[in-house]
């Protein structure tokens, strides 16, 4: 009697065992996230009125300058020492080569316009500075350090040729409306490059100037500037491109998600699980170029033919291109290092040459799976010498006044330093782009069969695993690999 008594209290407390525990193990841990990303946004800039302390007239940018050291005297030297001014970096050992290398856009080349020596002219007029048309440029006097480019607010100021500025443009309006730099400043140069809007990233173009909160949600929801994530201390700008930046570029002078956001920010802990492998913007920003069409090809061998012409598909002066709007990202592992064609290289005659291929594989801790715009091109090199040329394209003798390649490779020999055999052909080549801006609002990031599935848009076994995780397993994580160090740290 005393068992048959309490079996029923035995059978509920059975009964509730089998429910709960279940739950308890499967379902998601609940718990708020504990960042406040707000926290970490900054306060905007105080503006202050400058139309009774810059009265003008000025007949030139260093005249503007020279009255702008007058209360900021220590702000040209600060610039000077940014890679917005020298566009070149500090010196880096890279220890696959066994040397120590500087490089930016003042001696790199890329897959687009090619190469600034010998075009120096028409590639500086986004220079933070004024007068360099040549090699002889100096990045030494204060007064060429052009302070209106990154803060007029007048939406009058534009830059010619040398980064000078356009002819009839009112300076002492500019002066007076300067302030804290807007997308409009940045944009006006990085939402360009590559010859035009939304050539080269493909997530920055001018749809970022008031874009909505598709198209960018940090921008177009909460308002944010560039400079609410690209903090500038002493005029040097926070954030870095594998395009042009060779090093770590998880250490040095970078942005990240985790600035502002957790390293687990997601009240689904099936998701956090995610970030020791996958970017951030992996998930967040599934489609670049949403408004305005990116770059993804360019042919060279072809220019010059007297054949129709379209921006999206054919100049005489640069060949042929390929533009896709709404465009997919490709995966690969990054360990915030790439790799980096330097001039004078061998070109990969018989398939691909990489300019900046990412570093990282499945067997590397510190890569994730990151999405990156790769543009392809075909661009010229020396069929003897089996290096990459940078010829002349831009003003006199050059390719996009004479439509002679013997010529400019002539004259871009000149420039450049690198010997010219007078044959020369066509070889293939690839560019990154990691995607970081264009960050979709949390309904349009990915879901989980948007790559857990027989359609999923990543090549689980291209990226080293034996098929989709949720099969085969995840990764298993060893100690980093060696990545690129500062000069300082090299051994």
């Amino acid at each position: 009697m005393k068992i048959s008594k309490y079996i029923w209290i035995l059978g509920i407390a059975v009964t509730a065992a089998v429910i709960i525990i279940p739950i308890a193990l499967f379902v998601p841990d609940q718990t708020p996230p504990p960042d406040d990303p707000w926290a970490h946004v900054p306060d905007a800039t105080v503006h202050t009125d400058h139309t009774d302390l810059m009265t003008g007239p000025y007949e030139t940018g260093m005249e503007v300058t020279k009255a702008c050291l007058d209360c900021h005297p220590q702000s040209a030297d600060q610039v000077m020492h940014t890679s917005h001014y020298t566009w070149e970096s500090d010196p880096v050992y890279m220890p696959e080569r066994d040397e120590t290398i500087t490089l930016g856009k003042k001696n790199s080349i890329n897959n687009f316009c090619i190469g600034i020596e010998g075009n120096w002219a028409s590639c500086t007029s986004c220079h933070t500075g004024y007068g360099w048309t040549d090699d002889s440029y100096t990045f030494s006097e204060q007064e060429d350090v052009d302070c209106l480019v990154c803060h007029d607010n007048s939406g009058t100021y534009a830059k010619s040729k040398g980064g000078y500025p356009a002819e009839g443009v009112d300076l002492a309006v500019v002066a007076q409306s300067v302030a804290s730099p807007s997308r409009e400043n940045c944009g006006g140069c990085h939402f360009k490059g590559g010859g035009g809007n939304a050539v080269k990233h493909g997530d920055l173009d001018e749809s970022l100037y008031f874009p909505t909160a598709r198209i960018d949600v940090h921008m177009g929801e909460y308002g944010f500037q560039c400079i609410t994530c690209h903090q500038t201390t002493d005029h040097d700008i926070k954030g870095r491109a594998p395009s042009v930046s060779p090093g770590d570029l998880t250490q040095q002078n970078q942005v990240f998600c985790t600035d502002c956001h957790s390293e687990t920010p997601h009240v689904d802990q099936r998701i956090n699980e995610h970030t020791d492998s996958i970017a951030c913007q992996t998930c967040h920003i599934p489609s670049v170029a949403k408004k305005e069409a990116t770059k993804i090809h360019w042919d060279w061998s072809t220019a010059g033919q007297d054949i129709p012409e379209d921006a999206h598909e054919y100049l005489k002066i640069k060949g042929s291109f390929a533009y896709e709007k709404n465009l997919p990202p490709e995966y690969y592992w990054y360990n915030g290092s790439t790799s980096r064609y330097l001039k004078g290289d061998p070109v990969n005659q018989d398939g691909v040459t990489d300019m900046n291929a990412p570093k990282g594989d499945i067997d590397d801790a510190t890569a994730k799976i990151w999405p990156f715009k790769v543009h392809r091109g075909n661009q010229i090199y020396d069929a003897n010498y089996g290096y990459f040329l940078v010829p002349t394209t831009a003003g006199e003798g050059g390719y996009w006044s004479e439509f002679d390649w013997d010529k400019a490779l002539r004259l871009g020999e000149e420039y450049s330093g690198l010997a010219y055999s007078g044959e020369y052909d066509f070889a293939t080549t690839e560019m990154y782009w990691p995607t970081t801006h264009m960050v979709s609002p949390q309904e349009d990031a990915l879901q989980c069969v948007d790559c857990h599935s027989d359609n999923g848009r990543l090549d689980w076994t291209g990226l080293g695993y034996d098929g989709d995780p949720v099969k085969y397993g995840g990764r298993p994580l060893h100690a980093p690999t060696t990545q690129l160090l500062p000069q300082e740290d090299a051994k």
